[in-house]
């Protein structure tokens, strides 16, 4: 059975830090593209980040280019998301995502596998 278990979320003030963890079992992990989306209320579900199968590739919606960072262990079948600086508009039900692909997806429907998601909330 695939699953993915995200944590780490949580309250913090604005110009704080924190680092999601998505654990994935069931599945190759090393063979996965991995992706973080996040929803706030009353708004549609978008990417964050994503990074390839190999970690030699990611990509970054613009609003956290420079203040977040994805990486990836796969001894630890294991993705990271490291947001420093976080914002109030940074609020949001994060979620992780896997698709065993080469490519790195950036939209949802291309995503096969989702977590439960954690809590993000940024304080002003």
């Amino acid at each position: 059975q695939v699953q993915l278990v995200e944590s780490g979320g949580g309250l913090v003030q604005a110009g704080g830090s924190l680092r999601l963890s998505c654990v994935a079992s069931g599945m190759t992990f090393s063979a996965h593209a991995m992706a973080w989306f996040r929803q706030a209320p009353g708004k549609e579900r978008k990417i964050v980040a994503a990074i390839n199968w190999s970690g030699s590739f990611t990509r970054y919606e613009d609003s956290v280019k420079g203040r977040f960072t994805i990486s990836r262990d796969d001894a630890k079948n294991t993705v990271y998301l490291q947001m420093d600086g976080l914002k109030p508009e940074d609020t949001a039900i994060y979620y992780c995502a896997s698709k065993r692909t080469a490519d790195v997806p950036t939209t949802p429907t291309e995503y096969a596998t989702w977590g439960q998601g954690t809590q993000v909330t940024v304080s002003s």
